[in-house]
């Protein structure tokens, strides 16, 4: 599988950077300059060795200058990979080195990777996230407290030299604080209200907007259906008497019958369900979620990709705790897409927190020896 790798990451205390590395010389070179596609109130271009000047929409930002955003002013920039990075105010953008550089010192950033694009980091400070095709907002306060919210797509996030790994979906908001120096557990936001974000009223349409848009039917859809309980009347309908007490296969012959009757999207929601309704049962549902969605014969030989990577993160995203019986249950169930499955998200799932060890200096004022009964004295070597 050949895929364009890309990395984005964040330099100093509370600043992110954008560095792209690429197979070819040719995508590389695409990396190398953005266009302003937006300006909002106070934007200016800071050419290399020359004067700052307003920044023009249009205009082309190359390699060695900056993009500069004032006081509750905003910019827009657009690779030619269709990558694109919204930047909030006080934000400098530059770039350089190797790709694409932003620097930012505090406020809020949003940053939409395509599908096809291939994979991304972004660094902020000691917090690394890895993306695939996602769109994500960011904001990094003077405080250095960092909050990253996932409107499509996922993230791998990495505390840097703590071993804290954690996933973020869609619809999830994670947050950072440096003083406690831990990630705490993502939490569920409104998609909806995220929409509200100026970094998307005050531009023009994402390109993302149809996937923001079915994440967030994803979870209105859910709260739905927990409420009327598809679901737990599937599982009376298999012999059980509630979702607690189905047996395995009572479970899964539930689930099957409304998996038969769902598109690929409903599919994904359903997945999510189920598994945080059973998470016992988190790596059957995947199986029995990925051989409902085969083709039927006929057809193409296996699954999209981008449909088996539905399924697996909205059960990921349910129960982190399972991710790796998520993971080898898929490729049992769907092994001609292993190089799919594999490449998804190479991410510790679960909020392990690796403590630190270091060694102390012995201080001979606390050092007590042992001791030494009159009756046995210490005995002494001598060595010719």
């Amino acid at each position: 599988m050949n895929m364009e790798r890309r990395c984005i990451f964040l330099v100093g205390p509370v600043a992110f950077a954008l560095v792209n590395w690429l197979p070819n010389q040719v995508a590389a070179a695409e990396l190398k300059e953005a266009k302003v596609t937006q300006v909002v109130q106070d934007v200016k271009v800071l050419p290399s060795g020359a004067a700052a000047r307003p920044a023009a929409v249009n205009e082309t930002v190359r390699q060695g200058s900056a993009v500069q955003t004032g006081v509750q002013s905003r910019s827009e920039l657009t690779f030619k990979d269709q990558t694109i990075t919204r930047l909030g105010e006080k934000t400098i953008f530059n770039v350089g080195g190797q790709g694409r550089t932003i620097e930012l010192g505090r406020g809020q950033f949003l940053l939409y990777v395509p599908k096809k694009a291939g994979g991304a980091k972004i660094k902020m400070g000691a917090v690394t996230a890895g993306i695939t095709g996602t769109t994500v907002l960011g904001n990094v306060s003077p405080s250095g407290v960092i909050e990253f919210t996932v409107l499509e797509g996922s993230a791998c996030i990495h505390l840097d030299g703590v071993g804290q790994n954690l996933m973020v979906s869609a619809g999830q908001k994670l947050v950072y604080d440096p003083v406690a120096n831990r990630l705490e557990d993502p939490v569920d936001v409104d998609l909806q209200q995220q929409l509200t974000s100026p970094l998307i009223t005050g531009f023009r349409r994402l390109p993302s907007a149809p996937l923001i848009n079915e994440a967030i039917q994803n979870q209105h859809g859910a709260a739905a259906a927990m409420a009327n309980g598809d679901l737990a009347r599937a599982v009376r309908a298999a012999g059980a008497s509630n979702i607690e007490t189905a047996t395995p296969d009572q479970y899964l012959r539930a689930l099957n019958s409304l998996l038969v009757h769902s598109n690929q999207l409903e599919k994904c929601a359903l997945v999510a369900r189920a598994v945080r309704a059973r998470p016992d049962l988190a790596d059957r549902i995947v199986a029995a979620a990925l051989t409902a969605s085969r083709p039927v014969r006929g057809h193409s030989r296996e699954l999209p990709c981008d449909w088996v990577e539905c399924i697996i993160q909205a059960a990921i995203a349910a129960d982190p705790a399972a991710a790796d019986e998520i993971i080898n249950a898929a490729l049992q169930a769907a092994p001609m897409l292993r190089d799919c499955i594999q490449a998804m998200q190479p991410c510790p799932r679960t909020n392990a927190f690796v403590q630190r060890y270091s060694i102390s200096p012995i201080n001979p004022a606390n050092f007590v020896s042992p001791p030494v009964s009159p009756e046995q004295p210490p005995t002494t070597t001598n060595r010719p």
